[in-house]
């Protein structure tokens, strides 16, 4: 019996690395093809999986209006081409896109993934638009899922969609391999190299933009070592100037501050994490974050702010402190209280039996692998 074809769809290529680690398993029960944009990311993929077929269609990451039309007909083509019996897309535009094209073309199965939202932090017109965009890729799937609660109250309260949501598993469409994101002896003695004395070191990692809270985290940091000097804060990421610049007093203390370093994008972040002691997220607005997870399961105790994904993950006073978002007194305090040699330790017994307990990686995907199996049986039970 042939098998069901499927085509996993994201934005750019990059994050088609939600879906490669699946493929093996995906492999064996259906006819899997891959969908983005063209660009960095597919020698990845063609080096790892030459044998997997490769679909590029370019889709702008912003709204655009002749070039989105232009990807929606050469998606529609695509589907009624390939004829796959599923679509499921991650990431908005591709979310947008395909449910759409898919629709339109016939396409019986249609799923999305939401990650993350953009409309609940956004005013004005903007916040219309991406409600109205939100709305209609929710219209056009036949099936929905929410990468965590939060982000499935935002969508049913806001009025994105009346459809029957779920949350797979405990949340996070990736899961964590336990065994790669573990304190061995070789990450420990890399982490050696980059510890600097007994001081408390904090850690953030992801892009150095205002959106994650990095003005509020460098001045909270700043006036934290004012007062106790033994601290130091470890940036791991890039700037985007162009998208999210941060503000002029924010890069002048990053660059005067001796005891801020900014390291820019590591191909490896255990190490810096494990030469660390804290790890802090101060966005504004995530749909699930990975790095909270592997921060975790490094060991680490967190500081977060009280936004989707982050909420669910750690919990108050077992292994990490949440703070309201944009609030540097609530960060500065948090920090402070982490300069407790016993109440870090506290938290950071808990760190890694947490994460293991919820998002070990085979338990996340066999959440969508046994979906997967319930809604296509559902359609196509011969």
């Amino acid at each position: 019996m042939a098998k069901l074809k499927i085509i996993r769809a994201c934005t750019v290529p990059l994050s088609l690395d939600f879906v490669t680690g699946m493929l093996p398993d995906l492999q064996k029960e259906y006819e899997v093809e891959l969908l983005s944009s063209s660009g960095c990311g597919w020698d990845k993929v063609r080096e790892k999986h030459p044998d997997i077929k490769r679909i590029e269609v370019d889709m702008e990451r912003h709204i655009s209006f002749i070039k989105d039309l232009k990807s929606l007909w050469i998606l529609w083509r695509i589907f009624c081409r390939e004829k796959p019996k599923m679509v499921h897309s991650m990431t908005p535009k591709a979310g947008l896109l395909c449910m759409m094209a898919a629709q339109l073309a016939g396409v019986p199965v249609r799923v999305h993934t939401f990650t993350g939202l953009v409309f609940p932090t956004a005013v004005g017109l903007k916040r219309k638009i991406l409600m109205t965009t939100d709305w209609l890729t929710c219209a056009c799937a036949t099936h929905i899922i929410p990468e965590g609660e939060g982000v499935k109250d935002d969508l049913l309260k806001n009025g994105i969609t009346k459809k029957p949501i779920e949350v797979l598993g405990y949340g996070n469409c990736r899961g964590i391999d336990l065994e790669h994101f573990d304190k061995t002896p070789e990450i420990m003695e890399q982490a050696g190299k980059l510890r600097k004395g007994a001081i408390c070191t904090f850690i953030f990692v992801g892009r150095l933009v205002g959106d994650k809270g990095i003005n509020e985290l460098v001045e909270a940091y700043v006036s934290l070592n004012r007062e106790y000097p033994d601290t130091r804060l470890i940036l791991v990421g890039s700037e985007e100037r162009e998208l999210d610049p941060l503000k002029p007093e924010t890069i002048k203390a990053i660059a005067e501050c001796p005891s801020i370093n900014a390291v820019g994008n590591q191909s490896d972040v255990r190490p810096w994490f494990a030469a660390s002691d804290v790890a802090v997220l101060a966005s504004y607005r995530e749909g699930f974050p990975n790095v909270v997870i592997e921060a975790g399961a490094m060991g680490l105790p967190q500081i977060v702010t009280d936004i989707n994904g982050a909420r669910e993950i750690i919990i108050e006073g077992e292994n990490g402190i949440i703070v309201p978002s944009k609030s540097v007194i609530a960060l500065y305090d948090a920090m402070r209280c982490m300069l407790n040699v016993n109440y870090r330790y506290s938290l950071a017994v808990n760190a890694r039996r947490l994460i293991a307990s919820r998002y070990e990686q085979s338990f996340v995907r066999h959440c969508l692998y046994d979906f997967y199996d319930k809604i296509l049986n559902k359609n196509f039970n011969d």
